[in-house]
């Protein structure tokens, strides 16, 4: 089993201990919606229900028999990779399936230009910023620029660091371990 798909699971198991319902209650709630866009479903879960972004979208997807958890069908993101920005696709992918493992609260929130990740608050955010370069800003609090982790600048006033990627070799351990800790203070 890949490790998107352990992640997968483990949510699976974690939303009846959370919400009371199973996954398949979920399912059929959101069935019951009748609504049949995957941004709709989501919202529906989200405002009606109180779910999580991450809980909506794996529903969502699955409801749409689309691929779970991948967030590839959110017409946001879809676009974002379009053109010669779908080289950048691998680098996001790597962020998901790691950032998933923190815990079941992780929320990604597609915008225009960039994917919002957050807790109870924003603590990072994900964008492919060029056909060459995807920029990871990660919200740390009380820690001093170095190395390849440098203060955001210009890149945004949402985050207070900034990683510039070019290949998802580059999402190491090192940046798993500032995204947990940006995760950890939100």
């Amino acid at each position: 089993m890949s490790k998107v798909e352990d992640a997968t699971q483990s949510m699976i198991r974690n939303l009846e201990e959370k919400t009371g319902k199973s996954y398949a209650a979920w399912q059929q709630i959101a069935r019951g919606s009748k609504l049949a866009k995957h941004g709709e479903i989501v919202k529906f879960l989200k405002t009606e229900h109180g779910l999580s972004h991450g809980y909506a979208n794996l529903i969502a997807h699955e409801v749409l028999q689309s691929a779970a958890g991948s967030f590839a069908d959110d017409d946001l993101l879809t676009a974002q990779y379009a053109g010669a920005k779908a080289v950048l696709r691998p680098i996001y992918d790597a962020l998901v399936a790691e950032i998933q493992k923190f815990g079941a609260d992780v929320e990604f929130s597609p915008k225009k230009a960039y994917v919002s990740v957050r807790r109870k608050k924003q603590f990072a955010c994900l964008q492919p910023s060029t056909a060459t370069r995807f920029d990871v800003g990660i919200n740390l609090k009380g820690v001093a620029p170095v190395g390849r982790l440098e203060a955001s600048g210009s890149f945004s006033a949402m985050v207070s660091h900034r990683v510039r990627v070019t290949n998802a070799s580059e999402v190491d351990r090192e940046l798993i371990a500032w995204l947990r800790q940006a995760y950890e203070q939100a």
